[in-house]
């Protein structure tokens, strides 16, 4: 009999355990892994701590020291030696790989993307038994059902292989840990490394429950990027499932604009309750944008934009720039403004860099700049546009006043989304 370095989860449930003098003791029903071994705060392997064993009609957790896996002729055996129960603070504070993890989603972290696991790969060293890798390919699915040995034989006369598809544990987040009793700020924690727009990806893969449980453990700043690039009937479904304070201080950290086209999807009772809860200012920039038609200009408008006085010179600007660290449609095109806010120019970024510290903006800004009227039809908005080939276009009132700016990312969506609705029809 020769000691087995590595095996599979699925190899060993199920198996019976012996004891040295050869009786059988009781059926192995899972493993148990130190969630978060003492003196790491981000393992990438995961001691195992425990087996659920099934002996009679009981089933315990019993110390994994005293067992040993081996094999003989592609057999697994194993043995024990001692049963030492675990108490209730050691089994609460573990993971059970069959029970949460297998056949559960994760994510995989490299690839951005949702999977299943199909089996969990182990190894043991000399420091304990690890679980170092779960399945998510062909084989390991193959492998809980015996058909993999059978399978690869055939495959082989044909000279086709089976690829293997690991992850280790260190490139996985775990989703699904709804009967686990682990803090949200753990177990998500890696999450907040992934693109907003991939989170996104991954919330609408993910079911109703999940979805808002992942939500939820981001925080804030991360939350409001994340709603922002999930589609129009999951960013209801988290709006509808989380309480309306949450919700209102992840809708202060988005763009006025955003919020007003979220709000805008929901019932009238929800959305007046959801403005109430947030901060007064911001949530009178959202009304202001809800009065507008679909059809204006204004309805689409950001109110988040940069505007300067005339007299300031470059450095000052930039100065406040770094200040403000404005998100990058802010820097697609800023405004000089006089004091009552009428839009008298306009400058890029492209202009501030190349232009000398001391400069005044009144001598690089654009004067009588091109501009859309917030109550003009947003159909002339794509022709302005393309004709002066802009990036972000100063959205004025009758009195040539400031009111926002209509950033070309939007006018694509709104064409997109226009285009694909007419198809329909």
């Amino acid at each position: 009999m020769t000691s087995l370095t590595t095996f599979y989860l699925s190899g060993i449930l199920g198996k019976e355990a012996f004891g040295s003098d050869g009786d059988a003791i009781g059926v192995i029903k899972d493993l148990l892994v130190n969630a978060v071994p003492s003196g790491q705060s981000e393992p990438n392997q995961q001691l195992v701590i425990g087996v659920k064993l099934k002996i009679g009609r009981d089933i315990k957790f019993y110390s994994f020291k005293y067992f040993r896996v081996s094999k003989a002729r592609e057999m697994i055996n194993v043995t024990c030696t001692d049963l030492i129960e675990l108490n209730k603070d050691e089994v609460d504070n573990g993971l059970l790989l069959d029970e949460n993890i297998l056949d559960k989603q994760i994510v995989d972290l490299n690839g951005r993307k949702l999977v299943r696991v199909n089996d969990v790969r182990l190894a043991t060293l000399p420091a304990g038994t690890f679980a170092i890798a779960v399945d998510i390919g062909i084989e390991g699915l193959l492998r809980r059902i015996g058909l993999s040995i059978p399978i690869k034989r055939v495959l082989s006369l044909f000279k086709i292989n089976i690829p293997a598809k690991f992850i280790l544990w260190d490139d996985v987040q775990a989703i699904d840990f709804s009967n686990l009793n682990i803090k949200l700020s753990k177990s998500y924690a890696k999450l907040h490394t992934l693109h907003p727009s991939d989170l996104a990806d991954i919330l609408e893969d993910l079911g109703k429950k999940s979805s808002t449980s992942v939500f939820s453990a981001l925080d804030e700043e991360k939350a409001a990027d994340v709603l922002e690039e999930l589609e129009t009937n999951a960013q209801i479904h988290i709006v509808e499932s989380l309480p309306v304070n949450k919700v209102a201080d992840v809708l202060e950290k988005m763009p006025a604009d955003e919020v007003a086209d979220l709000l805008d999807e929901l019932e009238d009772d929800k959305a007046e309750l959801l403005l109430k809860e947030m901060e007064a200012e911001s949530s009178q920039e959202v009304r202001e944008l809800l009065e507008y038609d679909d059809d204006l200009v204004g309805s689409i408008m950001t109110t988040d934009y940069l505007s300067f006085s005339a007299t300031k010179t470059v450095e000052e600007v930039l100065r406040e720039l770094r200040a403000k660290k404005p998100e990058s449609a802010e820097l697609y095109n800023m405004f000089v403004t006089e004091k009552d806010d009428k839009l008298i120019g306009t400058f890029n970024l492209r202009d501030l860099v190349v232009a000398e510290p001391d400069t005044k903006i009144n001598t690089i800004m654009k004067s009588e700049p091109v501009s859309l009227f917030d109550d003009q039809k947003t159909k002339d908005i794509a022709e302005l546009v393309s004709k002066y080939n802009l990036l972000a276009v100063p959205v004025i009132d009758k009195n040539e006043q400031l009111q926002g700016m209509v950033v070309v990312d939007d006018v694509v969506e709104d064409l997109i989304s226009e285009r694909r609705t007419r198809k329909r029809k």
